[in-house]
């Protein structure tokens, strides 16, 4: 025993970056990736100052009833939608994120998805792995093009404007919906037109979601949303599992209502929905939008500066750069 507080890190990140928390802490890291049940998640955090955790660790009241001295929950992930913020909140534990520096590698990804989907790039891998070449006959393998079209966006954060800003390279018309209109000058920079939820659905021949998942957007696309958007629409998932009802996302692909979905995220991750994984204009990847060498490295080095800061340590000593519950720094303030 050292003496020092203790930090858990539930998942394996980057030694390197890590490694600056060792001169304030006694740190463990998990050394692979492991899907723990709530009382294992609650015996890792009971002897804990801080934790460094991932999406598929989900803490509430009871896992941290245990843990007196834990002071900060750091989320790999912009999204918190597996922490319980009011419970950590009357706890005196700060929850914080990784705000801001994976924009632009999740906007780069969406668009992936985004032209997959339109030229149906995995099925027709599938089809080349099988040992196929020719397809069909000239008709064959047609896909859509975006010069021209409506690039519809259902949350216009930071990520949503990064994805919006790359619409112009592709010729396409932006618009969005909101909680609220952006600024003049932001919707001027993201070439953007403001529309309500109806009319954006109507509108968007690719329509691509990118909003928090909350009691208030789970099921934002659901079997009504799908009936509002045109037949020959894309329909692209980077924002959260449950967004979408993937059960009725499944049966409006497969009936021919929709022509094609890309999808990063899925309800009850990481399951999939197996009428989903049985069609072919579906492309479907393991919620890895955020997933480059640079941006992975910086999600960590943003965990670690938000564990450190709250010790009064590190470049933002006593002040979190990403705090999510900030209101718990002003009752427990850092030494």
């Amino acid at each position: 025993m050292t003496g020092k507080p203790r930090v858990w890190i539930s998942r394996p990140t980057f030694p390197d970056i890590v490694a600056r928390l060792e001169p304030y802490f006694e740190v463990t890291a998990e050394p692979e990736e492991t899907a723990f049940m709530p009382a294992a998640l609650a015996a890792k955090l009971a002897p804990c100052g801080a934790a460094i955790v991932g999406l598929k660790e989900r803490i509430g009241a009871a896992e941290v009833a245990g843990a007196p001295a834990l002071r900060i929950v750091a989320n790999l992930a912009v999204g918190y939608d597996n922490l319980d913020i009011p419970a950590l909140t009357a706890a005196g534990i700060l929850a914080s994120n990784t705000a801001d520096v994976l924009n632009e590698s999740v906007a780069d990804y969406t668009w992936a998805l985004l032209l997959g989907a339109a030229r149906r790039m995995d099925a027709a891998e599938r089809w080349l792995r099988a040992g196929h070449w020719h397809a069909t006959g000239f008709k064959a393998w047609l896909g859509l093009d975006t010069r021209g079209r409506t690039l519809g966006i259902l949350g216009m954060g930071r990520i949503g404007q990064a994805i919006a800003r790359r619409a112009a390279g592709f010729g396409m018309r932006v618009a969005y919906h909101n909680r609220s209109s952006l600024p003049a000058a932001i919707e001027a920079e993201c070439a953007a037109r403001y529309l309500d939820k109806p009319a954006l659905l109507a509108e968007s021949d690719f329509l691509v979601l990118a909003v928090p998942l909350t009691a208030e957007s789970r099921h934002a696309i659901g079997a009504a949303e799908l009936a509002q958007m045109k037949p020959t629409a894309v329909l692209v998932n980077i924002a959260r599992g449950g967004v979408v009802d993937d059960a009725a996302l499944a049966a409006a692909l497969g009936e021919g209502r929709l022509a094609a979905a890309a999808l990063d995220v899925f309800e009850g991750e990481p399951h999939v929905h197996p009428a989903l994984l049985a069609l072919d204009n579906v492309v479907l990847s393991p919620h890895i939008a955020s997933a480059t060498w640079d941006t992975r490295r910086a999600m960590t080095a943003m965990a670690v500066d938000n564990v450190l800061a709250l010790f009064g340590r590190g470049p933002h000593a006593g002040r979190p750069p990403s705090p999510v519950n900030p209101e718990v720094l002003a009752r427990r303030p850092a030494p």
